[in-house]
């Protein structure tokens, strides 16, 4: 298993990590995914197919732990063009443990700049601060 190690937090980002990013972000295999930081690395979760709602990957999202998060979201611009935008999400529940929190806020620029495409990031601690309102106007 190769991994880099996060010179910041001592993190290191599993190479699934950024594969399945590249996948996502040049051949549209997936709607979303959901990383999490486990035994001092970060780990793919959860993978969403192309066909999954915004719904879908809410449910993935636990109300009590954070979470870090991709996703992929279409729209139409005003000229009804159709974009899309991939999103990173910081997930950090106020709920959730104060040291998780200070261990995904501490990893998070590094392992953002190991998924080299994130065009827009949003910070949420609690579903209403990423909802498809919020992913609308951030996109335009």
């Amino acid at each position: 298993m190769n991994k880099k190690a996060n010179a910041a937090s001592g993190m290191a980002v599993h190479d699934d990590c950024k594969l399945k990013f590249m996948e996502l972000k040049t051949k549209r295999s997936y709607r979303f995914i959901v990383f999490k930081i486990e035994e001092k690395q970060i780990i793919v979760e959860k993978l969403g197919e192309p066909a999954e709602s915004y719904e879908d990957f809410c449910t993935h999202l636990p109300a009590d732990e954070c979470r870090y998060a991709v996703y992929d979201f279409d729209f139409l611009t005003k000229e009804s063009v159709p974009k899309s935008r991939i999103f990173f999400i910081a997930w950090s529940p106020d709920t959730s443990k104060v040291r998780s929190k200070m261990i995904y806020a501490s990893s998070k620029d590094r392992f953002k700049r190991e998924l080299d495409g994130i065009q827009i990031e949003l910070q949420a601690t609690d579903p209403t601060e990423m909802g498809l309102d919020v992913f609308k106007s951030r996109a335009n």
